[in-house]
């Protein structure tokens, strides 16, 4: 029978409080030398308008910021944006939304800024070139992180992950490090699929399961809410994966240093309007990641991991 790695939980168990997290202090430390060094880039342009010191907010206090990388999102963007503010409206949530935008041609950025014109809750990262989910991902992090976020929360523009589910996974949060939205727990699923696609999604996520030795039943999935020590801890900079192993390298990487992961079941949907991003490529990158990820951050990882504290 394989064994849980330390951090990991299968489904989260809602029944008792969480325990006093223990020390991090190795971990924040690394992670505030490396916001000395953050920021988003020569050719990225910061669009965003002062917020007057308002805090962002969950109804436990906390600030939570949801980052969107967007390219050839015109079609959505303004639907989705409109859906985040509402939940956060309806769920006291003072949300902030941060646009990365990677040069979308078809002008999703303008119709961010428009949006935000009229919304503050709302700030847009335009990047001058296409360079991918992580980079995307990287980069909005890093703006997160310095705007004093507590709640990192990723997930796609173009509602495959349901807005609805954005505060199940920051209540989540309250009990775990890292919180992912799982199609393939008790009561997630995903709709509108073909059965190649099935195939391609659970086969990668076995794959990756077994290469790894992680009990995480949905390590492909991209709609997660991580608390800042995990962000702080990793180095991003060292994050390899531009496209979606990016989301199995970042999983993987929290695991190993220790920090508690769980899975909250969602139903992923295919998109309506837009084009898919997934292609070819896309897949042998995230295939060939996972065995290096292995080769790569074994050893080191093992030596890093930080104890859990029992429950």
């Amino acid at each position: 029978m394989q064994r849980t790695p330390r951090g990991v939980v299968r489904k989260l168990d809602r029944g008792g409080a969480r325990a006093d997290p223990g020390n991090r202090s190795g971990g924040r430390a690394a992670g505030r030398a490396r916001l000395a060094r953050r920021g988003a880039g020569p050719d990225d342009d910061w669009r965003a308008r002062p917020r007057g010191g308002r805090g962002v907010s969950s109804g436990t206090g906390v600030p939570v910021w949801v980052v969107l990388p967007t390219y050839d999102e015109a079609e959505n963007i303004t639907s989705m944006l409109a859906a985040l503010t509402r939940v956060f409206d309806t769920n006291s949530i003072d949300g902030t939304v941060l646009v990365v935008d990677d040069g979308s041609p078809d002008g999703t950025a303008d119709l961010a800024d428009r949006f935000a014109q009229g919304d503050d809750r709302v700030r847009v990262l335009r990047r001058t070139l296409k360079e991918g989910l992580g980079p995307a991902y990287r980069a909005g992090f890093r703006l997160a992180l310095d705007a004093g976020a507590a709640r990192i929360v990723e997930m796609d523009c173009d509602f495959s992950h349901d807005p609805a589910a954005l505060p199940a996974l920051v209540s989540a949060a309250d009990d775990a490090d890292l919180v992912i939205g799982s199609r393939y727990v008790s009561g997630g699923g995903v709709i509108r699929w073909g059965l190649v696609r099935r195939i391609i999604s659970r086969g990668g996520c076995l794959y990756a399961q077994a290469v790894l030795g992680l009990p995480i039943r949905d390590l492909t999935g991209g709609f997660k809410c991580f608390r800042r020590e995990v962000l702080e801890a990793i180095p991003l900079d060292e994050v390899a994966a531009a496209g979606y192993g990016f989301q199995v390298e970042m999983t993987y990487r929290a695991v190993l240093l220790g920090f508690r992961v769980t899975e909250v079941p969602i139903v992923f949907s295919e998109r309506v309007h837009g084009v898919s991003k997934m292609h070819r490529r896309i897949v042998i990158e995230a295939a060939t990641l996972v065995p290096r990820l292995r080769l790569r951050l074994g050893r080191t990882g093992r030596r890093a991991r930080r104890p859990i504290p029992s429950e």
